[in-house]
């Protein structure tokens, strides 16, 4: 993602850009923490299970709004 950000930094406005590093930063450390708790906890029913599911829900929730966002901003530019 890094790479595809240098190549197009300068075609992407400022805000596209800002929101697309901070999915490469936080995506990647979201599902990490996610594989861990998995590991670590199996598929037992406890809290540390729900918040892992919370965590997966918020970024599935961040990556649609990045997308809208992204549309909106690419069509008034």
């Amino acid at each position: 993602m890094l790479g595809w950000l240098s190549q197009r930094k300068n075609t992407l406005t400022i805000p596209i850009l800002t929101i697309y590093i901070i999915q490469g930063v936080l995506a990647p450390i979201c599902l990490f923490l996610c594989g861990i708790i998995l590991i670590m906890q199996g598929w037992r029913l406890d809290p540390l299970i729900q918040f892992e599911q919370f965590l997966l829900l918020l970024l599935i929730i961040y990556l649609s709004f990045k997308d809208i966002i992204i549309n909106f901003i690419s069509r008034n530019w």
